[in-house]
């Protein structure tokens, strides 16, 4: 008898988010022509002879019926100076996504967005139903080039050109530590209120777990493991808060989070910050939304304080 893993959808997303992928805006046109589409980065290549590419498409879409009539459709690679297109037209909020967009149709008919790196026009070849997606399969019949630029890709739920930006100050030290400290504070203390009001014991569980782990590994030689484990812990606190968009923030200051125990501040353990974080967890299972903030308050301030002792005696060491 052979048993099934369940798979937890959060975390199955979250890893995927491991593999970037490049950002495309999918169009058509309605049966009346009118120009419709929407972001997506499932865009994948699927044969040469004879040329085939794909996008997925999830059920719940409102656009799902448009595409399913549709004879052809169109892959617009954006580059990274279009990453504003990219939020328009993945928000559920805008109705007319191409209102003030510069675009012009193609051989097709189908809508071609201006200034992308490559656009496919394609005939559908195919289409399947999987799971809650459904997969259009079409045969590219024109392509087109556009201006020399880098590509908007998409990696761990940002751009990755914000991530690359953000390492960039950090290295050179253009990120000021109180400014940090104070957005740690903010973002994690309305993290940690929203958890106390919506986490599921799992949840808890998971944010528990990450403690766990930052204690074992506190050698000097585990320093890659307690760093991951630290972004874990603080990636378990976003998730259980159950907001999109404080999650995306919080996955901006993990990268900030990482580069610094990596490159820019002492990580030495710390084992006297142990009960701090102990603290925090008993107060999620509690639903003490202000005993989890001041216990947050408290670690920030201890590790600040000890931190900027030992940066002041390994900088007076070095002058030596």
């Amino acid at each position: 008898m052979s048993t099934e893993t369940s798979i937890d959808p959060k975390l199955f997303r979250q890893l995927l988010g491991c593999f970037p992928t490049g950002v495309a805006i999918i169009t058509t046109h309605t049966a009346d022509g009118q120009p419709v589409g929407l972001t997506c980065n499932s865009f994948s290549s699927v044969s040469l002879e004879p040329p085939l590419v794909l996008f997925s498409l999830r059920k719940a879409s409102s656009l799902l019926g448009v595409f399913a009539q549709a004879d052809a459709f169109a892959i617009n690679i954006l580059s990274q100076s279009q990453d504003a297109l990219s939020g328009r037209f993945a928000s559920s909020k805008i109705a007319d996504k191409f209102e003030g967009v510069a675009w012009r149709r193609g051989e097709l008919g189908t809508p071609l967005i201006d200034d992308c790196l490559a656009s496919f026009e394609c005939r559908v070849h195919a289409r399947h139903e999987a799971g809650d997606h459904d997969i259009f399969i079409g045969e590219v019949r024109h392509m087109g080039t556009g201006p020399a630029d880098h590509a908007l890709v998409f990696y761990k739920g940002a751009y990755m050109m914000l991530a690359e930006s953000l390492r960039k100050l950090v290295l050179e030290g253009r990120l000021g530590t109180a400014d940090i400290d104070e957005a740690y504070r903010a973002l994690y203390g309305t993290l940690l209120r929203l958890a106390c009001e919506r986490a599921s014991e799992a949840e808890v569980d998971a944010i528990e777990a990450a403690v766990a782990e930052i204690e074992q590994h506190q050698g000097e030689q585990a320093l890659p493991r307690r760093i991951e484990a630290t972004a874990s812990f603080f990636s378990s606190i976003a998730l259980a808060g159950h907001n999109e968009a404080l999650r995306l923030m919080a996955q901006t200051m993990t990268a900030v989070l990482r580069e610094r125990m990596t490159h820019v501040i002492p990580a030495r353990p710390r084992p006297d910050v142990f009960p701090l974080r102990r603290k925090l967890v008993q107060s999620l299972r509690g639903r003490d939304a202000q005993g989890a903030v001041a216990a947050l308050d408290e670690l920030i301030a201890m590790l600040r304080k000890d931190g900027d002792a030992d940066t002041g005696a390994a900088q007076e060491a070095a002058a030596l």
